[in-house]
């Protein structure tokens, strides 16, 4: 099947709003590690796979004198990460590995820390700080179920590791596994479109996202988390930010109509837009703040702006869509919208164009 082909993104620095809004709620922080100083490495190895397949990453060699001094700048790293600095509980700890990726817009590091005790792993990742990504990881912390631990410095973001299946391995090897309900991950990739959508979040196809199972006493429940944020409201196109419509989600989209009816996807629906809007009024104040940084903020060209606009006023049938000039206000347009439609039914677009 076809794949879109998605034109790369700019990346848009940190405004002195947005890095106020950081620096409020302890998201930047110094560090002694860069990502510049990262991009300071030897020589590259090719990385595979545990068949032996090439990868899109490359394991990177330092200086001996820079790798001691990495290990523990990047200790401290995690440390910040994890626990807030805490080292006291990092000692047994030690960087066994650091990959380098050129694919995507952030051509990120990823960082493999080893328990020394146990053997147990757990990575982080260091990337070029782009804005409009840290929107997409601030606006996944406070309108998903899920939360976000990410720093930065400077022009440096550190984030952590997303645990999961890949959404490209999950259609493969388990989406039609006999074990799972399949009500359950038609009802979760509903969902997952839905938040989408409402924050919009683009370019969700199944490889930029992770499907988490988890066993229960009577069956799996499955959890869909966004792991690539780079184009957090960005394209023009409103199906962009519909994860159904993407030729590499099909195999999921059709699961949904082979297994629930229209409305039972729209009471999903329904169900999402009340959660949603109980997450930002717990945070309303912090939200608020974001959204008005966000709208200050230029992270998409204007036409797309008013590309955007025109087709979410169509979607939700309400013209205050095209007096919106940012991507932030119309963010707070998608939560009007939701807020308004409490009551009437909602119609779940389910089937790909």
């Amino acid at each position: 099947m076809a794949t879109i082909v998605t034109r790369k993104k700019p990346s848009f620095p940190i405004g002195p709003d947005l890095l106020g809004y950081l620096r409020r709620y302890k998201r930047e922080r110094d560090l002694s590690v860069t990502y510049e100083r990262l991009r300071s490495f030897r020589e590259g190895i090719a990385l595979t796979d545990e068949k032996g397949r090439p990868t899109l990453w490359e394991t990177v060699i330092y200086d001996s004198t820079e790798m001691r001094e990495l290990n523990d700048a990047l200790k401290q790293v995690y440390a910040l990460l994890k626990v807030d600095g805490d080292l006291s509980v990092m000692k047994h700890l030690y960087v066994d590995r650091i990959d380098f990726c050129t694919f995507g817009n952030s051509t990120p590091f990823r960082i493999r820390i080893v328990n020394a005790y146990n053997d147990n792993q757990d990575y982080f990742y260091v990337k070029k700080a782009d804005a409009s990504r840290i929107y997409g990881l601030e606006l996944e912390h406070l309108l998903s179920p899920n939360r976000i631990n990410y720093i930065t410095h400077g022009s440096t973001l550190i984030e952590e590791h997303i645990i999961g299946l890949p959404g490209d391995a999950f259609i493969e090897r388990w989406l039609n596994r006999p074990d799972l309900r399949p009500i359950r991950i038609a009802k979760e990739l509903v969902k997952f479109n839905e938040r989408c959508f409402i924050r919009l979040l683009g370019d969700m196809r199944s490889y930029n996202f992770v499907v988490l199972l988890t066993p229960d006493f009577d069956d799996w429940q499955v959890r869909i988390r966004a792991m690539d944020f780079d184009q957090q409201s960005y394209n023009g196109r409103k199906n962009f930010y519909l994860p159904q419509f993407f030729p590499e989600n099909t195999p999921l989209a059709l699961f949904c109509t082979q297994h629930i009816r229209p409305e039972t996807a729209q009471q999903y629906v329904r169900e999402e837009h009340t959660l949603i809007l109980q997450r930002a009024g717990l945070a309303a104040e912090r939200l608020s703040l974001l959204l008005h940084d966000m709208a200050r903020d230029p992270i998409a060209p204007i036409e797309k702006v008013h590309a955007l606009r025109a087709g979410l006023a169509e979607h939700f049938g309400r013209d205050a869509y095209l007096r919106c000039e940012s991507m932030g206000a119309l963010i707070r347009e998608n939560l009007e919208s939701i807020r308004r439609s409490v009551g009437r039914p909602i119609v779940a677009e389910l089937v790909p164009e």
